[in-house]
């Protein structure tokens, strides 16, 4: 069974409108931040499309037919699911038209071309939009501007920038709202094991997604989160020490790339909020992180001459950190240019000389 559907009512009475007036589109762009829902949503649309019982306008999908049970297990034939693979940067142009071997005889513009098998429809959905490459949109643009009968095309990604303008002006833009925290916490209950505080506290830092919930709800971040930002709270920190740290913590996540990038991933985005939370207080703003983060804020106040554009050019250099990771970088090289560049800009800001605490 698919998973529950929470938090995009709007967006599924659109569909439901679109249904009954008999004006559904045949591409989307479905954008919002990672994790959710948006997937799970194109999913639901598939299998209430395909359902061999139910009417479509409704999407009340019967769960029990073939149909439905093919969707829910992702084998149902006229159905087409792409995405970027863990090891590569972009979605492969492979994926579109065939290898060489095989050109335009295999891939998605192929396969959504063909007459559907049994649901009377063919639907692809194409995750991780964002890794769509020139080469990739060029392959795709024909199927997007001219897409066969009873075809449904349903590309994900996480914002409009990341989109090239080629693809973004062929597809109708359905946005996606983060969740509310109540149903981040609601989705953890279920999902997790987890005490009812450190629950609620999750949910605030998760901003909406319930698979940044589930990677925050690991203990083992939650320490390394606390002693990284501790850390950073000092002015002149010892970078070297601090990338052998994050370094050995990256690595225990496994030999996989995926994972390590993934735990990383967490690390810089923690930074990123210590930062954001910096520039608010000097900024005199009402600080809005979670217990942790706002306690080493204050402490850093007290310890270095902070300031807002300061605390702004550390954050811009953690996102720049989230790009490379996303670009598949050298996590090896990648550590320790970060944290000596964030050593490098807040030293000139200390108020005490260097090694001194």
């Amino acid at each position: 069974m698919l998973p529950e559907i929470l938090g995009h009512d709007r967006v599924l009475e659109r569909f439901r409108r679109s249904l009954r007036q008999g004006r559904l589109a045949s591409t989307f762009l479905f954008l919002g931040p990672p994790g959710i829902g948006k997937r799970s949503v194109s999913l639901h649309l598939a299998q209430c499309l395909l359902c061999e019982t139910a009417s479509p306008e409704d999407l009340a999908a019967c769960q029990t037919c073939s149909g439905c049970q093919q969707v829910a297990a992702l084998t149902h034939p006229d159905l087409i699911l792409l995405q970027k693979p863990a090891d590569k940067s972009f979605i492969p142009v492979e994926f579109f038209i065939g290898d060489r071997e095989h050109r335009m005889r295999e891939g998605l513009c192929h396969d959504i071309a063909l007459k559907p098998f049994r649901g009377g429809r063919k639907i692809a959905i194409i995750d991780d939009a964002d890794y769509l490459n020139q080469e990739g949109a060029n392959c795709l643009l024909k199927t997007l501007e001219e897409p066969p009968p009873q075809s449904v095309i349903i590309l994900i990604g996480t914002s409009e920038q990341r989109q090239l303008p080629t693809i973004r002006s062929r597809c109708q833009i359905v946005r996606f709202a983060p969740l509310p925290d109540r149903q981040v916490a609601e989705l953890l209950r279920v999902h997790s094991s987890l005490e009812p505080a450190h629950i609620e506290a999750i949910a605030k830092r998760a901003g909406g997604s319930l698979s940044q919930a589930l990677e925050l709800a690991d203990l083992e971040l939650e320490e390394a989160r606390r002693a990284i930002l501790e850390q950073l709270s000092h002015g002149d920190f010892d970078a070297v020490a601090l990338a052998k740290y994050v370094n050995s913590f990256v690595e225990a996540a496994g030999k996989d790339a995926s994972p390590r990038r993934a735990r990383l991933r967490q690390v810089v985005q923690a930074a990123a909020e210590y930062y954001r939370q910096l520039m608010r207080q000097t900024a005199q703003a009402d600080p809005s992180g979670d217990a942790i983060t706002d306690k080493i804020v204050t402490a850093a106040m007290r310890q270095w001459d902070a300031n807002a554009p300061l605390a702004a050019a550390c954050l811009d250099r953690c996102l720049d950190a989230l790009t490379q990771i996303e670009a598949n970088a050298n996590l090896a090289t990648l550590i320790p240019t970060w944290l000596d560049d964030l050593a490098q800009r807040t030293l000139r800001a200390t108020s005490r000389p260097p090694g001194v605490r």
